[in-house]
């Protein structure tokens, strides 16, 4: 009896040690990347209030004067006598360069007047950010330091759903807290969240923890920490990461530019359920189904028409209509992209050129310096374009951004701000010194020849300076 009791214990002592070596040990890990990671205090500076708000408060009529001033200096000090505060907010982020670069969420930084990084080495340093981006949450921020301890970056398409990953950040302020899980999902497209294919996992992400890095095993970055999904407020297994493919397509931008670009289609979507797929001749429900095709996008210029299924993008299989936008998304502008499409029952390839989505367009004329008033013979505001102006407009050399238009000689003729001047009469037109130049010599009262590009198409008008 006795020895049948020691040989099992014996094999319940071996069984608990295959279990625990199946175990991984995220101890050197932590040791080796915790010193990358950061804690981000962001200070929002209150509104002062408007002087008059006190006075705007209704009193009886016919209240005698004395009682009134005191009514008066009353509602001052309940009211107007509160000092609006800062607002503060928490987040976590990490070093991904030596030199003082630092990612973290869109959402953490977003409005902040001042950004404090504070390192694991207690050290706190005024942050400044290079750029931010909305759609994909992402933010890159700069600190003048040197020799900073910083991560290795992953690739999260080779991840496995079931692989152990591990989280480190600041949850509800608490400095440095790990957290482990696995691998839920991949691909998981979220509301809101169109043009990222989030990385599910079921580690512990709380408060706090936005912005901070997913590791693999390999102790390199895979993902930013961005969302949980909660009806508390906090962890309830389903947690989610922005590959770090997405991220740093991003900040690749944001260091040349200091912004990013998203690439467009100009359709509107939907999952093709079992009864659609039925409908439609389908073996299975699968690809993104056409509801709207946008005017003036690249959708219709390549003739997509409503009804149609797209069941690839560049050979990369589309199961659900989430898949489709991250692709597009990350698609460099004006590069040729093949769709595969099924229209009627048969299948086609169409060819379409990746556009820049309409928001963008629009921001190409926008300046943060307030605009001066124009003061030249045209009567208007003319600034150089950026490189990435010219490589979203495909103009290497020439051409000026027209920022403002005042009444007058250009008005009449037709420019408009958001136009880029390539040419005045047979005289090319590079930067806006040359411009002005140019605009001194133009004779009075004879018609002039202006070349512009609007929207992408080259127009010709003809002004006559008045003076």
């Amino acid at each position: 009896m006795f020895n049948l009791v020691k040989g099992c214990f014996f094999l319940l002592v071996l069984f608990n040690q295959n279990v625990f070596a199946q175990l991984p040990d995220f101890t050197e890990m932590v040791k080796t990347n915790g010193v990358a990671v950061v804690n981000i205090s962001t200070t929002q500076k209150a509104q002062p209030e408007a002087e008059n708000a006190p006075e705007q408060q209704q009193l009886p009529e016919g209240m005698p004067p004395e009682m009134e001033e005191f009514f008066k200096r009353f509602l001052n000090e309940q009211g107007g006598g509160i000092v609006p505060r800062d607002t503060t907010s928490l987040g976590s982020g990490f070093i991904i360069s030596a030199d003082g670069y630092i990612l973290t969420n869109h959402h953490v930084v977003k409005d902040a007047d001042e950004i404090v990084v504070k390192f694991s080495d207690r050290r706190e340093l005024l942050a400044k950010v290079i750029g931010s981006d909305e759609r994909t949450d992402v933010a890159l921020l700069k600190v003048e330091a040197k020799d900073l301890p910083a991560v290795t970056i992953g690739a999260p398409d080779k991840l496995q759903v079931g692989e152990w990953v591990l989280a480190i950040g600041s949850p509800f302020g608490f400095e440095q807290s790990v957290t482990a899980g696995i691998v839920s999902a991949k691909g998981r497209s979220l509301p809101g969240g169109n043009y990222v294919p989030f990385i599910q996992t079921d580690v512990a992400i709380n408060p706090d923890n936005s912005g901070g890095p997913l590791f693999n095993m390999e102790g390199k970055v895979v993902g930013i920490n961005s969302q949980i999904y909660s009806r508390t407020g906090g962890f309830m297994g389903l947690s989610f990461a922005i590959p770090m493919d997405v991220v740093m397509n991003v900040v690749n931008q944001i260091k040349v530019t200091g912004k990013a670009a998203h690439g467009w289609l100009g359709v509107q979507i939907q999952d093709v359920t079992r009864e659609l797929a039925e409908s439609f001749g389908m073996k299975k429900p699968q690809g993104a189904l056409i509801s709207k095709v946008l005017p003036g996008s690249p959708a219709e210029k390549a003739e997509l028409q409503i009804g149609d299924i797209i069941t690839e993008y560049n050979g990369q299989q589309i199961e659900a209509s989430g898949d489709l936008p991250p692709m597009v998304g990350i698609t460099p502008i004006n590069d040729k992209a093949t769709l595969k499409i099924i229209r009627q029952g048969e299948t086609k390839n169409i060819e379409f050129t990746v556009g820049l989505l309409p928001d963008e367009i629009d921001k190409l004329a926008e300046e943060k310096a307030a605009p001066k008033l124009p003061h030249n013979r045209l009567g208007i505001n003319v600034i150089d374009l950026t490189d990435a102006q010219r490589t979203t407009l495909q103009l290497p050399k020439n051409g000026v951004l027209v920022q403002d238009v005042a009444k007058g000689t250009a008005k009449e003729g037709g420019i408009q701000r958001g136009d880029v001047i390539l040419r005045i009469q047979n005289t090319v037109i590079r930067n806006a010194a040359e411009f002005d130049k140019i605009i001194q010599k133009l004779p009075v009262g004879k018609s002039v020849a202006v070349l512009i590009q609007r929207q992408g198409n080259p127009i010709f008008l003809a002004i006559k300076v008045d003076k």
